[in-house]
């Protein structure tokens, strides 16, 4: 009995030291991720689930998993993995969610075109109604909000974004994640997708064609101004106004004649406007006597954009007209572009009043599109920063917002002073444009051109 248990115990000692090294040496293994082994369960809402608690936890690691997740047979869950990874704004996000822009699920496209866009401008897509009013928000904003939404100036897009959003533009097939691409390669400032852009503004879909010339207005290749002057001639409508703002924003002086006949002769009111703020933008000094008379309109839009016309055509012979209109102007959006008109035209009278409006919630975007065009003159910069120790937040910040796309070396001081200021929401955006401001001195580069449109 005894030599029997002195082997076993031979043997249990012998095997131990037999065992292999692996085996031996081995940690006890790392517990596995609930929310990851949630993501393969059979229910299609435990699946949901898991993919919005793993994009809310901001962790790069989870990407794997994620990106296994898009052959999920679940349309629902698959849009909800897209999501979760445009959360995470992570790198090692992208080459999945460029893989969503080609999943059967259109919805799925269009979260993962918003998802590649939203990596560098800060904004997360969203699905469901959250979603819908967001873009239903958007349609209803003034017309200078939405050039808000653009990458800061230095920022470099992958070329591989591009192409997907391309390879999107152009499958219409999916035709809602096609004009949401339009849109993205406009806010990322693809210079690469302009002769695909001009293309996509020729489309049958009005959507896309409108998507596409917004697009083309964001990016300022006034290459591309000749090749829409066509479209002034559309029997759509909606594209022939936005034709008329795009090719002016483009400084397309092929277009002046068509733009001067349909305002002076087309019936349709919108149309009239549309073409005067294409000629405001083109700011001819041919145009100053349309302007003169558009000065003195019943209409409100006509007497703003005239003032804006006025502005960019540099006639100082205008300036007595400007001056004895301003004090006679009872509607606040006309008054803001004469005297932003006076001021660009070398009286500073009003200076004040302009970067006044920048604290107000329904003018702040026009005030702050002014000031970015006279900014464009490095000369105007030093009377804007003594501003930036105004009371008004709002103004603080919408100042930072200016100097982001138009500060030099001398802007730096200012901006740096403003990156400690007590209000989140102006140290924030001051920190924003002194790396832009950086960026732009270090390239030894001139400030992105943001005429208009921003």
């Amino acid at each position: 009995m005894r030599r029997s248990w002195v082997c076993a115990f031979l043997l249990a000692v012998l095997g131990g030291c037999l065992a292999p090294p692996a085996v031996r040496g081995q940690a006890p293994s790392a517990p596995s991720d609930p929310l990851v082994e949630q993501l393969k369960s059979p229910d299609a809402g435990q699946r949901v689930q898991a993919a919005r608690a793993l994009g809310k936890r901001g962790d790069a690691a989870v990407v794997p998993a994620l990106a296994a997740a898009l052959t999920d047979p679940s349309e629902k869950v698959r849009r909800e993995v897209v999501v979760a990874l445009a959360s995470l704004r992570a790198a090692e996000s992208l080459d999945p969610m460029i893989s969503a822009t080609r999943d059967q699920d259109p919805k799925v496209r269009v979260l993962a075109v918003q998802g590649l866009t939203g990596y560098y401008t800060g904004e997360t897509p969203s699905t469901g109604f959250t979603g819908f009013l967001q873009r239903t928000w958007q349609r209803a904003k003034s017309r200078f909000v939405e050039e808000n939404v653009r990458i800061d100036p230095g920022v470099k897009v992958e070329p591989k974004v591009v192409s997907a959003l391309l390879e999107t533009m152009n499958d219409t097939r999916a035709i809602e994640a096609s004009r949401k691409a339009a849109n993205g390669l406009g806010i990322l400032v693809a210079e690469a997708a302009v002769s695909d852009l001009v293309k996509a503004a020729h489309s049958a879909d009005t959507e896309l064609a409108v998507e596409a010339l917004n697009a083309l207005a964001k990016i300022k290749d006034k290459s591309a101004g000749p090749q829409l002057v066509d479209l002034l001639d559309s029997g759509n409508k909606e594209v022939k106004q936005e034709a008329a703002l795009t090719v002016g924003i483009l400084r397309t002086t092929e277009a002046l004649p068509k733009l001067q006949a349909m305002f002076e002769n087309n019936p349709d009111l919108p149309t009239r406007e549309k073409a005067l703020e294409g000629l405001a933008y083109l700011g001819s000094p041919v145009s100053s006597p349309l302007f003169l008379k558009a000065l003195f309109s019943a209409e409100k839009n006509f007497r703003t954009f005239a003032a804006e016309g006025l502005a960019r055509s540099g006639d100082t012979k205008t300036l007595p007209e400007l001056e004895k209109a301003v004090p006679a102007e009872k509607e606040a959006d006309a008054r803001l572009a004469m005297q932003y008109a006076v001021t660009a035209l070398g009286k500073p009278d009003y200076l004040s009043a302009v970067v006044a409006e920048l604290g107000s919630k329904l003018r702040g975007n026009s005030a702050q599109a002014y000031l970015v065009e006279l900014a464009r003159d490095a000369g105007f910069l030093p009377r804007l920063y003594p501003f930036m120790n105004s009371q008004d937040s709002g103004v603080r910040r919408r100042l930072c917002t200016v100097l982001m796309f138009t500060g030099d070396a001398t802007s730096v001081e200012p901006l740096e002073h403003l990156s400690h200021d007590p209000n989140d929401d102006v140290a924030r955006e001051a920190v924003r444009a002194l790396r832009a401001v950086r960026l732009r001195a270090s390239s030894s580069t001139s400030p992105t051109p943001t005429g208009g449109r921003m």
